[in-house]
């Protein structure tokens, strides 16, 4: 199968999933606003950890993953996914998406572009004011992620990052820590990869 056609299978699974109904949230503020930080766009680029997520086919079983921007001249951001589905013994499976800034929105509303013309919403919720960790979310709420600079977090911090999300209105429970290192397999609280 050509590459063209893996993607636009890959976007088409995406979006019937999005379009999947979802048992309702429970949070007393899951009908509240998503709020959006202000981010310096320059300093918000590089290499992010994926520390959770609520899990979806796109990312589930991935470990190690991260993700990394890069800001382009023509303003633009390069979208590079990486990740190894099924364990730390297998290949990096990579992924590139172009994202685009959506004006008038601090640089925290981002429009990815999975291939021409599909694109998707990404907001950044939060990012500490060392640039640290970051929260990234999807507008329904179905979807959410913690990153950080590095590929792991104390526990402190991490339950910290949970707190924000539960007063934006997030179902905490359906997030899962992804393992960075093979000893976290198996562990309560994270994901699980497949079974081989």
């Amino acid at each position: 199968m050509n590459r063209m056609l893996r993607k636009a299978l890959w976007t088409l699974t995406v979006l019937l999933c999005a379009c999947a109904t979802a048992p309702p949230n429970p949070n007393p503020h899951a009908a509240d606003p998503l709020p959006l930080a202000n981010l310096d766009l320059p300093r918000y680029m590089g290499r992010w950890y994926n520390i959770a997520n609520i899990p979806y086919f796109g990312e589930r079983g991935y470990v190690a993953s991260y993700s990394e921007w890069a800001l382009r001249p023509d303003g633009k951001i390069d979208d590079l996914y990486v990740g190894r589905k099924g364990g730390f013994d297998v290949p990096e499976t990579r992924r590139s998406f172009e994202d685009t800034v959506v004006p008038g929105t601090g640089n925290a509303h981002w429009r990815v572009r999975l291939f021409w013309p599909i694109s998707v919403s990404q907001l950044t919720l939060y990012v500490d004011p060392d640039y640290r960790y970051t929260i990234l979310g999807y507008p329904d709420k179905s979807l959410g992620w913690i990153f950080a600079r590095t590929p792991e977090i104390s526990d402190a911090t991490y339950q910290e990052l949970l707190g924000r999300l539960d007063a934006m209105g997030y179902n905490t429970a359906l997030f899962r820590r992804v393992p960075q290192r093979p000893d976290q397999l198996g562990l309560s609280g994270f994901q699980s990869p497949p079974e081989k």
